[in-house]
């Protein structure tokens, strides 16, 4: 399995986002999982990658939280749905069943 975290610099939910997925990573068992960290830094990156906004989160490539709309790609900070509202990560238990779902 192949975990990916892309994210802007400038935004500060991807340190809360890398924290979550290393509990997360550790709860399923996969502590030993290197993640990948991917910086964007320009628009032409953000298009490029089909960047969702920061931060994303890659499993084998893909992105489990994505939803049905249509994206739009750019340097942006990202917002997700919770149990508990609007949040700028997924939660523990998300990416807990995200990624077993992987396993």
């Amino acid at each position: 399995m192949q975990v990916s975290l892309v994210y802007v610099d400038d935004c500060p939910n991807w340190q809360i986002a890398d924290a979550r997925l290393t509990e997360a990573l550790l709860l399923v068992g996969r502590p030993d999982l290197d993640v990948e960290r991917l910086l964007i830094a320009t628009d032409e990156e953000a298009q490029a990658a089909h960047f969702r906004g920061s931060p994303t989160i890659l499993i084998d490539g893909e992105d489990p939280f994505e939803g049905g709309a249509v994206p739009l790609f750019g340097l942006t900070c990202r917002v997700y749905r919770t149990e508990a509202g609007l949040s700028g990560s997924p939660t523990v238990d998300e990416l807990v069943a995200a990624l077993s779902a992987r396993t």
